[in-house]
């Protein structure tokens, strides 16, 4: 199948959850990162904020635990500035605006540099058997992991399994290398 395919699927598959199978599924998301990801090494996690409209996973819950529990990390969250992103140290909520699609977004704040980045939790609709995963269409994610240093982790977060390969990947598209599901860690 082809991105655009798998696409739509998968914004369909999502927005279907009732309120409850998202509650739920975001609740076993958040159990199984705290079980499977080290954040041992991590000094810099960069972490998407959810368009909630469109019932991305919500990182909220994480972002919090992280915030109090793993004082090491400092977390590093998205901001579109043109057609690329913009990575700022998350400094807490009063920083917020939603951006014109709806997502938060930091007004203000201190750069963080791609190489001072560790770890990568990237947004998707689905990813394939290999790791190539598919966003909306845009490649912000794709322009951004290429900027970051080869050993990042890239950890994709899906309410769903992987699907069959993709037909029509390219040189411009950036493997993830894990992917959280509510069941297990996918590594690729």
């Amino acid at each position: 199948m082809t991105k655009a395919e798998v696409r739509k699927i998968y914004l369909e598959k999502r927005l279907a959850l009732t309120d409850a199978a998202y509650q739920q599924l975001n609740f076993q998301l958040y159990q199984q990162f705290f079980t499977h990801i080290d954040l041992s090494f991590v000094r810099c996690l960069h972490i998407f904020l959810p368009i909630e409209s469109k019932r991305e996973p919500d990182t909220w819950p994480i972002i919090d635990r992280i915030r109090r529990e793993f004082p090491n990390v400092r977390l590093s969250i998205p901001k579109v500035v043109g057609d690329h992103l913009e990575n700022i140290y998350f400094e807490g909520l009063h920083q917020l605006k939603k951006n014109k699609w709806g997502i938060f977004e930091p007004q203000q704040g201190v750069p963080t540099p791609a190489e001072k980045i560790d770890m990568v939790i990237v947004p998707l609709l689905a990813v394939d058997e290999r790791g190539h995963r598919v966003g909306y269409g845009k490649g912000f994610y794709d322009r951004f992991l290429s900027t970051c240093r080869p050993d990042c982790q890239r950890i994709g977060i899906s309410f769903f399994d992987a699907c069959d390969p993709l037909d029509d990947t390219d040189d411009h598209d950036i493997a993830i290398t894990h992917c959280l599901t509510p069941t297990h860690l996918w590594s690729f």
